[in-house]
């Protein structure tokens, strides 16, 4: 979970909201750890490799199943989409620290520069893709353990200088410069940050353990992703005015990093967000390719979903599809709408994986038998399900609208094409 967020959210999230996006951030760890927790339950009962969408198909049915599932394969896309162009923004930064450009605005064409850098990673990661995942895995594993060393240096020491032990304090200024309502339309927009923690239920079967250390990883990953989110948003805030932070846009935390630890600590951040941005945006290919290649197997999507590369191992026809979307999403989307509408669809599966908990756990099918009980039932779902749906009223309204229109998409896509398929309690 430690990904691309914390290197493309903090100037935005801080421009808008100002120190208070830390609060932002805390919102989306509470509503993840709501979720978490069904999840856990859900996930020791049915360790399969679907996750989110295996609990609700087969705990709701086939069309709720293909909303989530659909949501999931677009959800993940607008996600990669959105890491790419953190990726393209942070290439732009190193091109005009260099002097090759001179502004962050340059365009080929109706193009930008940083849409044109995104495309062409999107292309390069699915070819990677194609060829097969273990070399994209082995990429993923070199990465993580270079983040957080970075993120541990750069929040321990900008952290004791902000706090006047290194120095004087810079804590001064108003907490909520814009007021308190942009935390919420902050929330909304940065809970993408918080989407990998679901992913853990995918491996449940694969745990020792399960009942005891399914629940620690998931709600240990939100915690600690949390942690680290909220520190560099106080950071962040505290270091500079928030119009100043939306004007440095994605790759302000750069400039915070150069504040503290000079030119090296800039260079360290410039490379985490290279490598965050990489990392986050091979994962989501590879994750949403998996879940349109899982709803083929359900028949919820055409069989050439489901077809694997002969040579590769590989299901190419799924990994094309997910790789065009994103590459069109990547040359004309915005980054705020790209989180946004990720977020919108992840919202509702996981609002959807709460219904799921209530419904089985009332309905006691003979199948149903978790080896992890959520704590606070039924309170813990009821809750984690209308936060999930309530953090959707403060997108922006075309993030809404996007989200809306794919799950109508979704709801005819079932009635047209899969209204004769059934998954409920099929195990």
């Amino acid at each position: 979970m430690i990904g691309a967020g914390i290197f493309v959210f903090p100037g935005l999230a801080a421009g808008e909201a100002g120190p208070a996006a830390s609060v932002s951030f805390a919102i989306g760890a509470v509503i993840a750890l709501l979720v978490a927790l069904p999840t856990s339950e859900l996930a020791t009962a049915m360790p399969k490799s679907g996750g989110g969408y295996y609990f609700v198909s087969r705990g709701l049915g086939a069309l709720p199943g293909a909303i989530v599932g659909i949501g999931l394969v677009f959800g993940l896309t607008f996600a990669t989409a959105f890491y790419l162009v953190g990726f393209g923004e942070y290439v732009i930064e190193i091109l005009i620290e260099i002097g090759v450009i001179e502004s962050p605005g340059v365009a080929v064409g109706p193009i930008e520069v940083v849409s044109v850098v995104g495309v062409l990673l999107g292309v390069g990661l699915t070819v990677l893709s194609v060829f097969g995942t273990e070399n994209t895995e082995s990429l993923q594993n070199a990465v993580v353990g270079l983040l957080l060393a970075i993120l541990i240096v750069f929040l321990t020491v900008s952290g004791l200088d902000l706090l006047g032990v290194r120095g004087e304090s810079r804590v001064s200024g108003s907490f909520a410069p814009e007021g308190y309502t942009p935390i919420l339309t902050t929330a909304a927009l940065v809970f993408t940050s918080y989407l990998g923690f679901a992913q853990i239920a995918t491996v449940a079967e694969d745990i020792v353990n399960p009942d005891r250390n399914l629940p620690l990883s998931m709600v240990g990953s939100v915690v600690l992703v949390g942690v680290f989110y909220v520190v560099t948003l106080l950071i962040t805030g505290y270091t500079f005015p928030s119009e100043e932070l939306l004007e440095m846009g994605e790759t302000a935390i750069v400039d915070v990093a150069e504040e503290y630890l000079g030119l090296a600590g800039a260079i360290a951040i410039l490379i985490g967000g290279l490598l965050a941005t990489l990392s986050s945006a091979n994962a989501s290919i590879l994750s949403a390719s998996r879940a349109l290649y899982g709803l083929s197997s359900d028949r919820l999507a055409p069989p050439v979903a489901a077809k694997v590369n002969r040579e590769y191992g590989t299901p190419h026809f799924a990994l094309a599809f997910v790789g065009g979307t994103t590459i069109v999403l990547v040359a004309f989307g915005r980054t705020e709408v790209l989180a946004e509408v990720a977020s919108f669809l992840h919202l509702i599966l996981y609002g959807l994986i709460c219904v799921a908990l209530l419904v089985i756990r009332r309905r006691d099918p003979g199948w149903y038998s978790p080896s992890f009980r959520c704590p606070g039932y039924p309170a813990v779902p009821i809750i984690g399900g209308l936060a999930s749906f309530a953090l959707i009223l403060f997108m922006q309204r075309l993030s809404q609208i996007l989200g809306i229109i794919i799950s109508v998409i979704a709801i005819g896509w079932y009635l047209v094409y899969a209204r004769d398929v059934n998954l409920k309690d099929d195990l």
